[in-house]
């Protein structure tokens, strides 16, 4: 990549397109989304809410001004926030190229090459992320941190690519044409030819609780949404969250803001779940003589 590179962001998400969806809507924001092998999906931004837009150009005056890099953290933490599913997150720009990657209640990891494929990260970070992603200890673990070395034959798309290849072994396909480097509208004009890719939109909060109520009761997860313990937690996740919103909000960080309002959202379902159900902890509803 130079100094024309593009800017550009993908989400990897490990789960099914359909646990992803309901998330994914939350984010408020128009996106493709698409299967991406056995047990992932990929989620493409068809905005650009990061500074430069697309071409790396001056952003228009009602423009996020983020850098893509924050807003994708932003955007992985809000995805993973009281999921199962890690979410990792690819971006690139002008200068830089690397990953955030995502997982529940801990501290996001992340790496960073410049566009000639210097490494600017903290080796530990691949460690970490080969560890909560499950990868071999060994051979993966020896392929990302050769990432981590210099090597003049490589630049930042490539390293991108290089973690890319090392993903694979866990099931990771990701649908033609999404190749680091390429500018956001070039990723998503190739939807058409996706099998099974659909455009997330907005519906308002009511349809998208809803869904997310549809996708738990369709999987194994809704009985660990009940009892004392369920609450609890929910009610961590909204005394979590709305710090999170204001100090996003502060810093103008769209990404973080979505991050704790999506956390709020889920803590908010943790408590509905709770109630629409009216069940007790272990199980039987107070209405049927248990």
């Amino acid at each position: 990549m130079d100094a024309t590179s593009p800017v550009g962001a993908l989400l990897l998400c490990r789960a099914e397109p359909e646990t992803v969806r309901p998330v994914a809507q939350l984010l408020r924001d128009r996106m493709l989304l698409a299967p991406a092998g056995d047990g992932w999906s990929v989620l493409v931004p068809e905005g650009r809410p990061w500074r430069g837009g697309d071409d790396g150009g001056t952003p228009a005056p009602d423009e996020t001004v983020e850098p893509v890099d924050r807003v994708l953290g932003g955007w992985a933490t809000a995805l993973a926030v009281g999921s199962t599913w890690p979410v990792l997150a690819l971006w690139w720009d002008a200068d830089r190229a690397g990953y955030t990657l995502a997982a529940g209640f801990r501290r996001p990891v992340g790496y960073v090459w410049l566009a000639d494929g210097t490494p600017a990260g903290e080796d530990e970070a691949m460690r970490t992320f080969a560890e909560r992603l499950g990868l071999d200890p060994v051979l993966d673990v020896q392929d990302l941190e050769a990432l981590t070395r210099p090597d003049p034959e490589a630049d930042g798309r490539a390293r991108l690519r290089g973690l890319l290849a090392v993903l694979t072994r866990t099931g990771l396909e990701l649908p033609p044409g999404l190749d680091p480097g390429e500018p956001s509208h070039r990723l998503a004009a190739g939807a058409d030819v996706w099998p099974h890719a659909e455009r997330i939109t907005w519906t308002g909060w009511r349809d998208a609780v809803l869904a997310e109520l549809d996708v738990v009761e369709s999987s194994r997860v809704g009985p660990w949404m009940r009892g004392p313990r369920a609450r609890a937690l929910a009610g961590a996740q909204l005394a979590a969250g709305l710090p999170l919103a204001l100090w996003g909000a502060s810093r103008r960080s769209g990404g973080w803001v979505v991050a704790g309002v999506l956390l709020m959202a889920h803590g908010a379902l943790g408590l509905a779940y709770d109630r629409i159900r009216d069940d007790g902890p272990d199980g039987a509803s107070p209405g049927n003589g248990a």
